[in-house]
């Protein structure tokens, strides 16, 4: 069944490799059939060589495929995290007005309220000053984590700055000493608080930074262990650093570190925006569950999302994608994407154990508009390799006295799309050139360096204003986005085995470099790699 479903996308994609995008705008009504609105947001991909055949042969395989099925088993707390035996329960974390969610025969929701609430009076007593540094009211927070303990949080908090009315929060995830150095070199230990982000308490990268940063603050404060919190479910470790258990705030192993923002991982963000707002943040991703779960797949969001994600990479054979947010506030998201879209669908091997027949994800990348436009852009329009592009853009800014520049902004940004799709031919381009005193092939030289080809594909997902409630909305929509492609490619986007081996051979190396003995590295390369590394720190 799957595999009739595939050849059906695969042939409605080879048909429509030499369609022109902008022809089928003949059709009047195509950008109102090639649209879709949820919850305030409207997504637009009526500027992709799909038509109506292309579209159905999708929605078939994402039938063929159980998408229904398996959205089901999400939701309702069944282990589809199949090599670690798990739930994938991040939904639960924003369900705190919804209905019980089970595990194992247990309502998983009185505990994440529990938590919830905890997490609130610490923000609350953060923010107000009741909880305190030696020197008074904290002003700054430090969150310490890497990957998901960090992309998400560091992301959000920067998203929603028109918000802040707490402490200054920080991010420190790299062991580069470097990030550290920069993030301490302004800060006051005496009214600084750090929260260590580490499920287990022993991610390499981020217990050397949390320990640099206990030292730093203990020639300054006779208590630096006042001034810290965890979030772990490594109690006794934790306990060990100096931490108080009422400090601590754990989440379950069925919330995996990439989605899990909407938790305790997401404390720096309450304390920042405070409460009340990061509640309206957890309603913008419930909203979008709520469209997910019950939704048909041909009117449901994240689902054509999805879909078109296959059609682009799978289909049309593109291998990467860009996200362009045009919103400076949203920096962080291509970064955060990009953990969220490759450290889950970028696989080689299904649930079966065997290779995927069709491929996993695409390559992720991107950068804030207009930047972006000054940098590869020139690639986008011009280069050999066809980018399917995701734009983002809202109604209004935050900013009422710049009006100019955030309609400047919205010009920019459906010029782009329109320019990708409809390009500049030659005989248009030629005309560019009246009464050059060029010679004929002079003019044709330079009118062809200003040739677009076009019929490049995107699609645009526009909303009212970035607020809490609406970037809930849009990591949410990415999330089931990740979740649909991983089920129609038959992988498991909820574990990472990637990222192990890496780690194993880093902790083989590092008495390498700490004990000055390049010749135990087992690699000749490393062995010569190493030997510079460490006869250069000699010399200085």
């Amino acid at each position: 069944m799957t595999a009739k479903a595939w050849k059906a996308v695969l042939s409605a994609a080879e048909a429509a490799k030499s369609r022109s995008i902008a022809g089928l705008f003949e059709d009047d009504t195509r950008a109102e059939r090639y649209s879709l609105v949820a919850s305030d947001m409207l997504f637009d991909y009526s500027k992709t060589a799909l038509d109506d055949t292309a579209r159905e042969t999708l929605i078939q395989l994402a039938h063929a495929a159980g998408v229904e099925d398996a959205r089901r088993s999400m939701f309702t707390g069944e282990k589809i995290n199949a090599s670690e035996n798990r739930a994938a329960l991040h939904t639960a974390l924003r369900n705190l007005n919804g209905p019980p969610v089970f595990v194992d025969g247990v309502d998983v929701m009185p505990d994440l309220r529990e938590t919830f609430e905890r997490m609130k009076a610490f923000a609350k007593m953060v923010r107000d000053g009741r909880i305190a540094g030696q020197g008074g009211a904290i002003t700054d927070v430090i969150n310490i984590g890497i990957g998901g303990s960090d992309l998400g949080p560091a992301m959000a908090v920067r998203a929603l700055t028109p918000y802040h009315d707490g402490p200054r929060c920080h991010f420190v995830s790299n062991v580069d000493g470097a990030d550290l150095a920069d993030t301490l070199s302004n800060l006051a230990p005496e009214t600084t608080l750090v929260i260590v982000s580490s499920k287990t308490f022993t991610t390499i990268e981020t217990m050397t930074n949390a320990s640099s940063v206990q030292k730093w603050m203990a020639r300054s404060v006779t208590d630096p262990s006042a001034q810290f919190a965890a979030v772990s479910t490594a109690k006794e470790r934790t306990a060990a650093f100096g931490i108080p258990t009422e400090r601590v705030f754990g989440f379950a192993d069925w919330v995996g570190g990439r989605y899990s923002i909407w938790g305790p991982i997401g404390l720096s963000l309450m304390i920042a925006i405070g409460a009340e707002r990061f509640g309206e943040f957890l309603e913008g991703g419930a909203r979008m569950d709520a469209h997910f779960a019950t939704t048909a797949l041909d009117r449901n969001m994240p689902a054509m999302l999805a879909l078109i994600g296959i059609w682009h990479h799978q289909g049309m054979g593109y291998p990467t994608r860009a996200v362009l947010p045009y919103e400076h506030r949203l920096s962080r998201l291509p970064a955060y994407l990009q953990q969220l879209e490759m450290e889950s669908n970028g696989k080689s091997v299904g649930v079966d154990g065997e290779a995927l027949s069709h491929g996993g994800g695409p390559i992720v990348w991107g950068e804030p508009g207009t930047n972006g436009q000054h940098a590869f852009f020139q690639l986008l329009h011009q280069g050999n390799q066809i980018v399917p592009c995701e734009f983002l853009i809202a109604s209004r800014g935050h900013e009422p006295e710049l009006t100019r520049h955030h309609e400047l902004l919205q010009a920019n940004c459906l010029a782009q799309s329109e320019a990708l799709m409809c390009g500049r031919d030659l005989e248009e381009t030629l005309s560019l050139f009246p009464g050059h005193e060029m010679t004929d092939d002079d003019i044709e030289k330079q009118a062809r360096q200003r040739v677009f080809p076009g019929n490049r594909p995107s699609v645009t997902l526009a909303y009212p204003k970035l607020t809490p409630r609406i970037l809930g909305q849009i990591i949410a929509l990415y999330e089931h986005r990740v979740f649909v492609e991983g089920v129609i490619l038959g992988l498991n986007s909820f574990d990472q085995w990637g990222v192990e081996l890496g780690k194993e051979i880093a902790k083989s190396l590092f008495p390498v470099f700490e004990e000055r003995e390049p010749t135990r590295a087992q690699n000749g390369s490393t062995r010569l790699l190493a030997s510079f590394l460490t006869k250069q720190s000699e010399d200085i």
